[in-house]
């Protein structure tokens, strides 16, 4: 970036003041052809403002000199009738030419640092607020731990169940879950997290299906599955596909469906899960996936969770070039789509995926999420 400040001399300055010295001898040495040299002159200045911008102070000292010598020469050649005296507007004018190009150049490298300035400011937000996730994260941890490590302690000594070591206990395992997520984000946007692999998708969202099919009591079904292979990182799709179905999950109860399913779409793969559930409040899938954002308010803490979820599923999506969003169902509850780049067809053709097992289907799996 050019340094408004820059007072030191660069090979190009020298450059510039050799050719002014020479097109000033040549004005001198031919008078009848002296417009050609003059008009060298202040292009070739123009031309180097554009590349050096200068302080005001220098600037101010180069054009000072140029008008006076450019212009004395024209001058002695008018009062010697080698010249026309309306050669002496040429002066005023090319000074205006400069003087406009001086103007814009100072603009753009102020614009310039102004977008440096606000980069690095920006950067060092998303660094401090990194670090003190992180930070925050690994803290909490340790007190999570020592209270766990006290209430098995007490519940060994008391004996039985007791209802309220096992609310403290799921307490703490939602800590947990939310220090784990904290952490996801603080480490999600970092460059080189991404370890991508071939990842082939049918027997990959079998695999997501079954064990959320097995892990909560709803209606699922398993829909047509595009026969593709994806470049992606196993775990960190695996972690964002987790969040959209805990997501639809929470926001169903245990006879609703939740469909998953993934077509392409020109060069993408949109993976997608759909619910019957309460599906969007107004105004919600503007910020949906912002960090620490519920779709709606008025929930209970328990459905309404804390927010990192869907933002993990954004952060995730936007670390393989691709991106997630939300609409509203057909019916009833929600769709989300999880887009993207394809990079290798198995088949032409969509193929539809086995099917699930019927206790899934019927939504008689034992567990909860």
């Amino acid at each position: 970036m050019p340094d408004i400040g820059s007072q030191s001399l660069k090979p190009i300055d020298l450059g510039w003041g050799i050719l002014a010295l020479g097109c000033l001898g040549l004005m001198v040495a031919w008078p009848s052809w002296e417009t050609i040299p003059f008009h060298v002159i202040w292009i070739s200045l123009t031309l180097l403002y554009g590349f050096r911008v200068w302080s005001l102070f220098t600037t101010g000292i180069v054009l000072g000199l140029v008008v006076l010598t450019t212009g004395a020469s024209i001058l002695v050649d008018a009062f010697e009738h080698l010249q026309l005296w309306g050669e002496l507007f040429e002066v005023p004018l090319m000074s205006a030419m400069f003087l406009a190009m001086v103007w814009h150049a100072r603009r753009r490298v102020q614009a310039l640092r102004t977008i440096g300035a606000l980069a690095d400011e920006r950067a060092s937000l998303l660094e401090h607020e990194e670090r003190l996730l992180h930070d925050v994260s690994h803290e909490l941890r340790t007190p999570v731990t020592i209270a766990r490590g006290h209430l098995e302690l007490l519940g060994r000594r008391l004996g039985g169940e007791h209802r309220e070591l096992n609310v403290a206990f799921d307490e703490l395992e939602r800590i947990e879950h939310i220090v784990d997520r904290v952490l996801m984000l603080a480490r999600v946007d970092r460059p080189g997290l991404v370890r991508a692999g071939p990842i082939p998708l049918v027997p990959f969202l079998e695999d997501v299906f079954m064990r959320w099919a097995d892990l909560a009591p709803r209606s699922w079904r398993l829909g047509s599955i595009v026969d593709v292979t994806l470049d992606a990182d196993d775990n960190l799709l695996r972690t964002a596909l987790d969040a959209l179905l805990e997501n639809a999950v929470q926001h169903t109860e245990e006879s609703a469906r939740i469909e998953l399913s993934a077509h392409a779409d020109a060069d993408d793969v949109v993976i997608l899960v759909a619910d019957e559930g309460q599906g969007l409040a107004p105004g919600a899938i503007e910020h949906i996936f912002e960090r620490f954002a519920r779709s709606d308010s008025s929930r209970s803490r328990r459905e309404g969770g804390a927010g990192l979820g869907l933002a993990i599923v954004a952060a995730i999506a936007r670390a393989h070039h691709g991106s997630c969003t939300a609409r509203p169902n057909e019916q009833a509850g929600a769709v989300f789509e999880l887009r993207l780049p394809l990079v290798q067809a198995a088949h032409a053709d969509n193929v539809e995926a086995a099917g699930p097992t019927p206790a899934a289907v019927l939504g008689v799996a034992a567990g909860s999420a």
